[in-house]
C-alpha cells in the first residue's frame, strides 16, 4: 500500500520507528531527541530571530504539526497541523551571565534536553541564547526524535539557513491550514476504514506466500539456501558483539556533555594515512580514548559494544523522519596502534553493512510498539552497549540564520540507556565532536575528558609529522601547564 502523504510530501502517518521514539519521549529514561547547539558570529534582533522562525514554520509543515494518537489503535498515529499553534511557545531567548561560554550554553542545552518536550504541541524549541563572549550568541535547537534522526533534522535546520548574511526579504507564506482532528476521531476514521485495511494486509500476505512457494517450488536449494542464510545473518546482527565495560555500568538521570573541535582537512589526511575513511578515523579516535580510559582506572579492556547508527536515507525520502539502521560495533579499545585500530574498525563496519538481514530492526519495531509504555526502559540498549556513535555532514559552505553568521554547530544526543552517546559533525572546513555521558557511568570526569582527547590526537598524529590537535571548545584543558607539571612528576620520581 502506498503510504499516504501531506501536501509538501511528508508521510501522514507515523512509521513505526517516528511512534516508538514519540512513546519514549514520556519517560526520562528512555527520552529521545537531537539538539543542535549553533554558534553564531553576532546575536541577531529578536524580531528577526522570531520572524526566521515564523517563515520557516510555514515552510516546513512539521514546524507546525502535532500527533494526534487514536484512543483504541484502530489507526495509526497521525501528524496533524496543530490548530492551537503558537510560535512564542516554541521561539524562546535567555541570557546568560557575561561573558558567556560555550560551557554555559552547554549546561544550559543539558536541562533543555533532559525536560520533555509538550506532546500536545508540535515537537520542537529554537532558543536564542544572549550574553556569549564577544557579542557571539547561540541557539539551542531541540527536535523529537519522532519529527527526524539527526540527518532528517538538519535538513529541516537547513530551512531556516540562510546562505547570505542578509539576503532579499520574499514574501511571508501563508500558514498552513490548521486540522481538527481528535483522538476518537481518528478512532472512528480508522474504524470506517478497517475493513480494507484488513483486505490489503490479507491481500499482502497471500501473495508473499505465493511468492515464497512459487521460489521453493522452482529453485529449492537456493530458496532453503537464501532462508537459512537470513537465519544466520539474524543472528549475528543480534548477538552481543563484546561484552559491556566494567567500569561503565552506573546509570542515572544526571549527564553531561563535553565538545572538541578538528580540521576536517586534518581528520581526512589521519584517516587517508590510516586507511580508512573519515568515519573510520573518528570511531578510531573514540575508542583509542576510551581504552586509555579503562586503562587508568586499572580496568584494561580489549573491545566494548558500540552502536554505530547507519543512515539508510535517499534522495527520495523527505525531509524528516527517522532513516536508520543500526551496526553493533565490538569497538577495538585495546588496540594500541592506531592505524590496526582503524583497519580493524573498517573490516566489521564493512562486513556488518554486508549483512542480509542488517535492516531486522524494521522488523521488530512494530513489535515494540505492543510493549507498554513502562516496558520500553527495560528493552533499552544500555543493558547490552556502552555508547553510541553517530557521524553526519550538515553544511559545505557559509551559512546564517537571522543574519548571524553559523560558527560550529554541536549535536547532543540522547542516551536511552546508554553510557554516552557521542556525534561528530562535519561543516565547511571543522568538524565538530559532541561527547555526552551519564555521568554515574563516568567515575571521573576530568581523566575522561583527558583521554577523549588525547585519543583523537593519537588518531591526527597520523597526518603527518608537524602533529595537529584536536581543540577543546567546552572544557577547560590547558595542555602546556599539565605538560610542565607531569615532566616535573617524572623528573623528581
Amino acid at each position: 500500500m502506498v503510504e499516504s502523504l501531506d501536501t509538501a510530501g511528508l508521510p501522514v502517518e507515523l512509521s513505526p520507528l517516528d511512534y516508538l521514539m514519540y512513546r519514549r519521549e514520556a519517560n526520562p529514561r528512555t527520552r529521545a531527541a537531537v539538539m543542535g547547539v549553533v554558534l553564531l558570529d553576532t546575536a541577531p534582533g529578536w524580531g528577526r530571530f522570531r520572524d526566521c522562525f515564523d517563515n520557516a514554520s510555514r515552510r516546513v509543515l512539521r514546524m507546525r504539526q502535532k500527533v494526534v494518537v487514536p484512543t483504541l489503535p484502530t489507526a495509526a498515529p497521525r501528524w496533524v497541523v496543530d490548530p492551537d499553534f503558537d510560535l512564542d511557545f516554541h521561539v524562546r531567548r535567555v541570557r546568560v551571565p557575561e561573558p558567556g561560554t560555550l560551557r554555559e550554553v552547554f549546561e544550559l542545552a543539558e536541562v533543555m534536553l533532559q525536560s520533555p518536550l509538550d506532546i500536545a504541541r508540535p515537537l520542537w524549541t529554537a532558543t536564542l541564547v544572549e550574553g556569549l563572549a564577544d557579542g557571539t550568541a547561540a541557539i539551542v535547537f531541540h527536535v523529537s526524535h519522532a519529527i527526524g534522526d539527526g540527518v532528517g533534522s538538519f535538513e529541516i535546520f537547513a530551512q531556516i539557513c540562510d546562505l547570505q548574511r542578509d539576503p532579499p526579504a520574499g514574501p511571508l507564506p501563508p500558514p498552513p491550514i490548521p486540522q481538527h482532528l481528535s483522538p476518537n476521531g481518528l478512532m472512528l476514521d480508522g474504524i470506517k476504514n478497517l475493513p480494507g485495511v484488513v483486505v490489503r494486509a490479507v491481500w499482502r500476505a497471500l501473495w508473499g506466500a505465493i511468492s515464497t512457494v512459487g521460489r521453493v517450488v522452482l529453485h529449492p536449494p537456493s530458496a532453503l539456501a537464501g532462508v537459512v542464510g537470513h537465519a544466520r545473518s539474524s543472528v549475528r546482527v543480534m548477538s552481543l558483539v563484546a561484552e559491556p565495560s566494567p567500569v561503565l555500568r552506573q546509570r542515572s538521570l544526571a549527564c553531561r556533555s563535553e565538545a572538541l573541535d578538528i580540521r576536517l582537512s586534518d581528520l581526512q589526511k589521519a584517516a587517508i594515512a590510516g586507511g580508512g575513511s573519515i568515519n573510520d578515523a573518528y570511531l578510531a579516535g573514540l575508542c583509542g580514548g576510551l581504552g586509555r580510559y579503562h586503562k587508568a582506572l586499572g580496568s584494561p579492556i580489549d573491545t566494548l559494544p558500540v552502536i554505530v547508527p547507519v543512515s539508510v536515507r535517499t534522495d527520495a525520502d523527505a525531509a524528516g523522519g527517522n532513516r536508520v539502521t543500526m551496526i553493533n560495533l565490538a569497538a577495538p579499545a585495546g588496540t594500541a596502534d592506531p592505524t590496526a585500530r582503524i583497519q580493524q574498525i573498517r573490516e566489521q563496519i564493512t562486513q556488518r553493512r554486508a549483512e542480509p538481514a542488517r535492516n531486522i530492526g524494521s522488523v521488530l519495531t512494530p513489535l515494540l510498539n505492543l510493549v507498554p509504555a513502562r516496558a520500553l526502559e527495560s528493552l533499552n540498549g544500555g543493558g547490552r552497549f556502552d555508547a553510541a556513535a553517530s557521524n553526519a555532514r550538515t553544511y559545505d559552505g557559509d551559512v546564517y540564520v537571522a543574519g548571524g553568521k553559523v560558527l560550529r554547530t554541536y549535536a547532543l544526543n540522547s542516551l536511552a540507556g546508554l553510557a554516552m552517546s557521542v556525534v561528530l559533525l562535519s561543516m565547511g572546513a571543522w568538524c565538530t565532536i559532541t561527547v555526552r555521558y551519564d555521568r554515574a557511568a563516568v567515575q571521573d570526569e576530568q581523566l575522561f575528558t583527558r583521554c577523549v582527547l588525547e585519543g583523537f590526537d593519537e588518531i591526527l598524529a597520523l597526518a603527518g609529522d608537524s602533529a595537529p590537535r584536536a581543540q577543546p571548545a567546552s572544557f577547560v584543558f590547558q595542555r602546556d601547564v599539565d605538560g610542565v607539571l607531569e615532566k616535573i612528576a617524572r623528573d623528581t620520581s
